[in-house]
């Protein structure tokens, strides 16, 4: 449609057509999602050269009176925020002051500043550093230059464009007198904006004089100059409120009417995707009415300060916010000073200093964060919410197609992966109910032990704080490797301690050789012929038979005849070649991946199927992970189990540097579990949840929401907790019992295979002596160059100590 016609259409439309068609529209961009930002507001400085016959913010200096927050007063305001959840530190402050105050002036001098707006940079960048708080800056008018600086020390700004009415700034007008409100002054500063890639707010003020088609022209302006640049995060439609002691005290506020129509036109003139904001506190009455013409977010709330331009105007409730969505059909998700497609593009509209602290503030759909929990930590989970509002009918249809075992498509797992709110919580007990008639009460573990033979890698994966080599020499921990003999001592001590199954895997040492995995199991093997050996992953299996030049079908039957009986399906990450060429850029690729895992179900060896998620994937990712392994165990039948694996941030490099998330919510952790469950049914009957990841706490969720296996007891946990992990080395099949049990349902121990160890290896395991300390060989990096080292060589000439310690 034309704006000629567009325009007409808008102009003569009944009301009703209007919201009706801007829902649509709004739904077709937006889904069910409504946002809204938890923020402090800092009101640097109320001082302001313009004169607005509307404003209660702008004051003129007062004796005795600062004329700017100074920094100890913002940080405090910021502190506050930080400790009642906010993720916005929205600064607002009069335009130059400066120019006409010789008070502001003064004060600046003081600060150390000539302008009202270096200042603000320098308090930016400290809240920033100091609370984690993104900035967010209402600054004004401005140049390129002013721009390009706070775009250093703020992931978004904003201004207001009101209207693109001259005849509001002539004498008797709401502008007469206000500089910066001529409307082509603040359509340039908009534009510089986008032609600097700064995530931008503007919008309307309705009400104030103008006419319908002068905020046609208004929004229509707006639109294109996103259209120019993309920059345009959100729009407001602000009603006009009248504030006694302003020149405007007795004129009239808009028709509530005349604002839904308002708001209508906005979004049926910037499209579906645009996000249409319109501020809750200023029509407190009328939140259904404006969900209805179109709007997808509320704006900032504070739990902190008030609104400092409508000190009248208090905050709703995020509580009753999230009914009025609910009763809409929509979920209230809390969102960011920066909208999550410019956070997708990060690299292009995000300064590099801030990228980091937005992505360890974002959930995997860029996003806030919802919790304060993290894998690996003893962080407390968040309490179970209420779920508001009905199961979507859309997600509903999905979860019945994966309950019958039907092939899911990637946006059906995408709106599984972002299910919030009453459909995540029938995502979690359809996969309980699937898990019950799948394993019934029953919850499975094994009695294992983990031996990581090596820490030292030649591959450079981001995210692994476990491995050493040239660019991990700071990560905690020193470089180790064991001999075959060590291997064998600790496999047959954990033999004696009742276990079944030994897990080897390392780091890929420039010394190995496929030569020195055959070595490791034919050690095992003769040492002890009753323990299952359960190891390596796809990368060490290519790397071995790389090394012995034959193909990955050979080494896999070579090591079947040496000893191995099952490999963990590791190294696997997240199978999209766009996450692993950030992540892990000389690894297997996809295809290679599932390439030596089908090859290994080829020669008769079952594997596990992992996923390693929360670091810089997003749900589409993840949702094509999940089918690639769903399309392979239909070819191959191979997998025993799939294990969901959350990204530990604390210590890996990829977190440090400021280039990962800090790991799954707690609420994406448990829905990844829950999601597997139903994507991959029928065709893998078993979930395991990572007890050292998710914590007591987790394990019991995950055991609500389909998992049926919690793994193995481990007895030595190197890689979890080189990455900061705080949850323990061994959990003994007495405390894993417990747990289970604690949980409703009833413990039985296993085999790596899933059946059921002889009552001699179940008496040994509930009455196991402590373990002895292993003592690791420090090794340093050797490139290839430096020769081979044969296993049983390594550690040639280094005594080992055994130490004897109660891991009670």
């Amino acid at each position: 449609m034309s704006d000629a016609a567009l325009r007409q259409f808008l102009l003569s439309a009944d009301l009703p057509l209007l919201m009706q068609q801007a829902r649509d529209q709004r739904d077709l961009g937006h889904g069910g999602t409504q946002t809204y930002s938890r923020k402090v507001f800092i009101p640097l400085t109320k001082l302001c050269r313009d004169v607005c016959a509307y404003c209660t913010f702008a004051q003129t200096p007062r004796s005795g009176q600062p004329c700017y927050l100074d920094r100890e007063a913002v940080l405090a305001i910021a502190r506050a925020g930080a400790k009642a959840g906010c993720h916005e530190a929205l600064f607002t402050l009069g335009d130059k002051p400066e120019l006409r105050y010789a008070a502001a002036r003064d004060e600046l001098a003081k600060l150390g500043h000539e302008s009202t707006l270096s200042y603000l940079a320098e308090v930016c960048e400290l809240v920033a550093t100091e609370t984690g708080l993104l900035p967010h800056v209402n600054a004004g008018v401005m140049g390129a230059a002013d721009i390009a600086r706070l775009r250093k020390v703020s992931v978004s700004q904003g201004l207001m464009l009101e209207s693109v009415s001259d005849r509001l700034c002539e004498r008797g007008g709401p502008h007469f007198g206000s500089p910066d409100k001529v409307p082509a002054a603040r359509l340039e500063t908009i534009r510089l904006a986008g032609e600097l890639a700064v995530p931008f707010t503007t919008g309307i003020l309705v009400g104030i004089g103008e006419t319908r088609e002068e905020r046609i022209d208004s929004l229509i302006a707006i639109r294109d100059l996103h259209q120019r640049y993309g920059h345009i995060q959100e729009v407001i439609i602000q009603n006009f409120r009248a504030k006694a002691d302003t020149r405007m005290a007795r004129h009239a506020e808009p028709d509530f009417d005349d604002f839904l129509w308002s708001v209508a036109a906005a979004r049926l003139l910037l499209g579906p995707s645009m996000s249409i904001q319109a501020p809750p506190n200023l029509s407190p009455h009328g939140l259904d009415r404006l969900l209805d013409a179109g709007i997808n977010d509320w704006g900032g709330i504070s739990p902190v300060t008030i609104d400092h331009v409508n000190p009248e105007a208090a905050w709703p409730q995020v509580s009753s916010l999230a009914e009025h969505a609910a009763a809409r059909g929509r979920v209230l998700v809390p969102r960011m000073a920066v909208y999550p497609d410019y956070i997708r593009k990060a690299s292009q509209w995000i300064d590099s200093a801030l990228v980091g602290p937005v992505l360890r503030a974002s959930d995997a759909e860029q996003f806030a964060r919802d919790d304060a929990w993290a894998p690996g930590t003893d962080a407390a989970p968040p309490p179970p919410r209420r779920a508001l509002g009905a199961v979507g009918p859309v997600l509903a249809a999905v979860v019945a197609k994966a309950l019958e075992g039907k092939d899911l498509d990637e946006s059906e797992v995408v709106s599984l992966l972002h299910a919030r709110d009453a459909d995540f919580h029938h995502v979690c007990s359809a996969a309980n109910e699937l898990r019950k008639k799948t394993n019934g009460d029953t919850v499975t573990y094994v009695v294992n032990r983990n031996i990581n033979y090596t820490n030292i890698c030649s591959f450079r994966c981001k995210f692994c704080a476990f491995a050493k080599g040239k660019i991990s020499e700071g990560l905690r921990g020193k470089p180790y490797q064991i001999d075959v003999d060590e291997v064998v001592r600790r496999a047959q001590e954990a033999w004696d301690r009742g276990a079944t199954e030994i897990c080897l895997q390392g780091g890929i040492h420039p010394s190995y050789t496929g030569d020195t995995y055959l070595a490791f199991c034919r050690g095992v093997r003769q040492a002890i012929p009753g323990m299952h050996i359960h190891a390596f992953s796809p990368l060490e299996i290519v790397q071995g038979a790389r090394t012995l030049g034959i193909p990955v079908k050979d080494f896999l039957t070579t090591l079947k005849a040496s000893g191995l009986r099952s490999l963990p399906g590791t190294a696997a990450e997240i199978l999209d070649d766009s996450v692993r060429s950030v992540i892990c850029p000389d690894k297997l690729n996809t295809q290679e991946w599932l390439d030596v895992v089908a090859t290994a179900h080829e020669v008769g060896l079952r594997t596990t199927a992992t996923i390693m998620f929360g670091h810089i994937e997003h749900s589409r990712h993840s949702a094509r992970h999940l089918l690639r392994i769903r399309r392979l165990q239909q070819d191959t039948g191979g997998i025993t189990e799939f294990v969901p694996l959350p990204f530990v941030p604390m210590e890996a490099p990829l977190f440090a540097k400021g280039g990962a998330r800090r790991g799954p919510t707690f609420r994406e952790a448990v829905l990844m579990h829950a999601v597997a469950r139903l994507v991959l049914n029928p065709v893998i009957p078993n979930i395991q949840v990572s007890w050292v990841k998710m914590g007591p706490q987790g394990v019991r969720a995950c055991l609500d929401a389909g998992v049926n296996d919690l793994g193995g007891t481990l007895m030595d946990e190197s890689i979890s907790r080189a990455a900061g992990s705080k949850n323990g080395q061994e959990l003994t099949p007495a405390a894993m019992e417990r747990l289970i049990q604690e949980a409703g349902r009833s413990p039985r121990q296993r085999t790596t295979l899933y059946g059921e160890p002889d009552m001699q290896r179940q008496q040994l395991a509930r009455k196991a002596a402590p373990l002895h300390v292993p003592i690791q060989v420090q090794a340093h990096y050797a490139s290839p160059s430096s020769g081979l080292v044969k296993a049983g060589e390594a550690s040639q000439g280094c005594s080992q100590r055994m130490e004897h310690v109660d891991h009670g």
